[in-house]
């Protein structure tokens, strides 16, 4: 299947509003997906900056919200 967007016409409000709904939909599946393994080494490093207090981290939902408020 081939979708096509108008994403010249779009806000960046609405792409955002399209990708957030293709991931949730992703993210509720089993797609058999298996990651690269540089990702599990770049998830590796940045935990252990996390735990070194070298970075932090952000609720999901509260980043959601701090994009949407920088945008409009």
């Amino acid at each position: 299947m081939y979708v096509t967007l108008p994403l010249q016409e779009m806000t960046l409000s609405e792409k955002i509003q399209v990708m957030e709904e293709v991931w949730d939909n992703l993210s509720q599946t089993d797609s058999g997906y298996t990651p690269p393994n540089w990702h599990g080494d770049i998830l590796s490093i940045r935990k252990k900056r996390a735990h070194n207090k070298e970075i932090g981290f952000t609720d999901w939902e509260i980043a959601k919200k701090e994009i949407r408020d920088s945008i409009v």
